[in-house]
C-alpha cells in the first residue's frame, strides 16, 4: 500500500513550541488571505483594470528575488524565531496603513503598491525563517507529521480567510482590514512566546561560496531541484487567483462573498488532502504521485476556466487545491529532511523565490495575459501549459519521478 497510517497522528503537537508556532502561523496566514482578498476586490472595483491585479503580486515577489543572496544567509546567521516575530509586526503596520488610506478615503493604486513592497520585503525574510524554523522545533520522527499539518495550518486558513475576508470586506473594507490587523498582532505574540530552539548556525566565514551555499546544495541535488522547479513552471502557468475578481464579477456574476468562496475553494481541497496525508502519510511511490498532481492541477485548471457554472468552478479549484497540496507536502518533506540544518535558511530563501514566482509572478502573467486576450483563454491556456510542464519534467527528472519514500536521503530508495 501507498498510503498506512501513522502511529501518533499528533506526533508534533507533543511539543508545546510547535503547537505554538502552527496558531501563530494560522493568524498570520489568516490576516494575509483577508488583506489579498480586500486588495484585490478594492482595486479591481476601483480601477477596473486586469493589469493591477497582476501588479499586486509582482511588486510582492520582486523583494524576494532581490534580496535573495541576503534573507537565506540571515536565517542561517541569525535566530530564526526572533526573525519571524519582528516580520510579522512590520506585516501587521503594513496592513494597518492599508487601513488608515481606506478609513481616509486615499486608497489609490501606487500608495498601495509602496505598502505592498514593503510587504514583500517583510516576507522576503519571513518565509526563509518560519520554513526553516518548524524542523527546529521537533525532532527529526515528528517532522513529517509536522510538515503535514503545517500546511493543514495554511490550508484552513486558505479556506476560512477568503471567506472571512468576503463577508468583512461586504461589510466594510475597513472592517476587513482591521480583523487582519489584530490576527497579524496576536501572531506576532505567540512567536515571541516560542522559547529560542536549538538552530545550528553555519560557521562558515561571510564569503560568496557561503551566500551562495542554498544555490550550490539545490543545483548539485537533482532530486530537490527537480522539486521545486517543477512547482515553479507548474503555478506560475497554472494560476488563476489573480483573476477570480474578474471570474466572481463579471463571469459567475457574484460580489465579494461569492469571491471569497472561489478562494477559499482551493484551500478547501487542499486541507481535506492534507489532513489526510497526516493520517495516511505517503509511504512509496512518492515521486510517481507528485507528478500526477501536477498533471490534476493543471486539469483542474482548464476546467475552471472554461466553467461558467458556478458550483463546477468551485469543485475544480477544490480539485486543484487538492493536487497541488499532494505536490507541496512531497517538496517540502524533501527540503527538509535532505537539507542540512546550517543550509535551510539559504534553500528555504531560493525555495521562497521559486515558491514566490510562481505565485506572485504567475499572478502577474496571469493578469498580463488577461488584459491581452481575456481571463478565460489565460486561464485555459496556463492549464494546458502545466499539463505540458508535468510531462516534460517527468521526463527530464527521472531520479525524481523514481523517489519512492519520503525518508532522509539515505533511505531513499527507487520505486520499481
Amino acid at each position: 500500500m501507498s498510503f498506512s497510517p501513522t502511529g501518533d497522528r499528533f506526533a508534533a503537537f507533543r511539543h508545546s513550541s510547535y503547537t505554538r508556532f502552527f496558531f501563530a502561523r494560522f493568524l498570520l496566514s489568516f490576516s494575509q488571505q483577508i488583506v489579498s482578498v480586500a486588495v484585490g476586490w478594492q482595486m479591481y472595483d476601483q480601477t477596473g483594470k486586469a493589469i493591477y491585479l497582476g501588479l499586486i503580486g509582482l511588486v510582492q515577489f520582486l523583494p524576494s528575488l532581490v534580496l535573495i543572496l541576503v534573507t537565506g544567509s540571515v536565517a542561517d546567521r541569525r535566530n530564526r524565531r526572533a526573525i519571524a516575530a519582528l516580520c510579522s509586526l512590520v506585516s501587521a503596520l503594513c496592513t494597518l496603513a492599508l487601513l488608515v488610506m481606506t478609513a481616509t478615503g486615499t486608497f489609490a493604486p501606487w500608495p498601495v503598491f509602496a505598502v505592498l513592497l514593503i510587504f514583500g520585503i517583510e516576507r522576503a525574510f519571513m518565509s526563509p525563517a518560519v520554513q526553516s524554523l518548524a524542523p527546529n522545533l521537533v525532532p527529526e520522527h515528528a517532522l513529517s507529521n509536522a510538515i503535514a499539518w503545517n500546511s493543514s495550518s495554511w490550508q484552513l486558513a486558505a479556506i476560512t480567510g477568503p471567506v472571512l475576508g468576503g463577508l468583512l470586506y461586504g461589510v466594510s473594507a475597513t472592517t476587513a482590514y482591521t480583523v487582519a490587523v489584530v490576527f497579524s498582532v496576536l501572531g506576532a505574540a505567540l512567536l515571541f512566546m516560542i522559547p529560542k530552539p536549538e538552530q545550528k548556525t553555519t560557521g562558515e566565514a561571510k564569503s560568496w561560496a557561503m551566500i551562495l551555499g542554498g544555490f550550490s546544495f539545490i543545483r548539485a541535488e537533482r532530486v530537490v531541484l527537480g522539486a521545486i522547479s517543477l512547482d515553479l513552471f507548474a503555478v506560475l502557468l497554472g494560476g488563476a487567483t489573480a483573476l477570480m475578481p474578474i471570474f466572481a464579477r463579471d463571469i459567475l456574476t457574484l460580489g465579494p462573498w461569492g469571491l471569497g468562496l472561489l478562494r477559499a475553494a482551493p484551500g478547501l481541497g487542499a486541507i481535506v488532502m492534507a489532513v489526510f496525508l497526516a493520517v495516511y502519510p505517503l509511504k512509496h511511490r512518492a515521486g510517481i504521485y507528485m507528478f500526477i498532481g501536477v498533471a490534476l492541477f493543471g486539469v483542474g485548471t482548464i476546467i475552471f476556466g472554461a466553467s461558467t457554472n458556478t458550483e463546477i468552478s468551485i469543485a475544480a479549484l477544490a480539485l486543484m487545491g487538492a493536487a497541488d497540496m499532494v505536490s507541496v507536502y512531497v517538496r517540502e518533506s524533501l527540503i527538509a529532511l535532505w537539507t542540512p540544518d546550517e543550509l535551510r535558511g539559504r534553500v528555504n530563501a531560493v525555495n521562497m523565490v521559486f515558491v514566490g514566482a510562481s505565485n506572485e509572478l504567475g499572478e502577474f502573467r496571469a493578469g498580463t495575459m488577461a488584459s491581452i486576450f481575456g481571463a478565460v483563454p489565460a486561464v485555459i491556456i496556463g492549464g494546458v501549459g502545466t499539463l505540458a510542464v508535468a510531462a516534460i519534467w517527468a521526463s527530464s527528472f527521472p531520479k525524481l519521478r523514481a523517489i519512492d519514500t519520503l525518508d532522509a536521503p539515505s533511505s531513499v530508495q527507487a520505486s520499481t
